[in-house]
């Protein structure tokens, strides 16, 4: 692990996508973006994996007639409800 890493926060991780916070938390739990635990049994969010996930996934470059990130988040590349729509259930 680069211990010089940045920890973020669910609230952060959700800004960066442009959702809640509790898609990013269900996104942890299904595999889709590591995370660790801290003793508190909270979720913190490597920042290096995060933009990688940003960059890799266009997301920096690319935003659809609404303002929304086209093919963003870590379930844009299976084919399941990703950021753009994930508030929607």
């Amino acid at each position: 692990m680069d211990t010089g890493d940045r920890l973020l926060t669910p609230g952060e991780v959700a800004a960066l996508f442009r959702v809640d916070p509790k898609t990013v938390t269900r996104w942890a739990a299904a595999g889709r973006i590591g995370s660790i635990r801290t003793p508190g049994g909270h979720r913190r969010f490597r920042e290096s994996e995060v933009r990688a996930l940003l960059e890799g996934e266009g997301m920096l470059d690319e935003a659809d007639e609404m303002g929304r990130p086209q093919n963003a988040g870590p379930a844009a590349s299976t084919g399941t409800a990703g950021p753009a729509n994930a508030g929607m259930y």
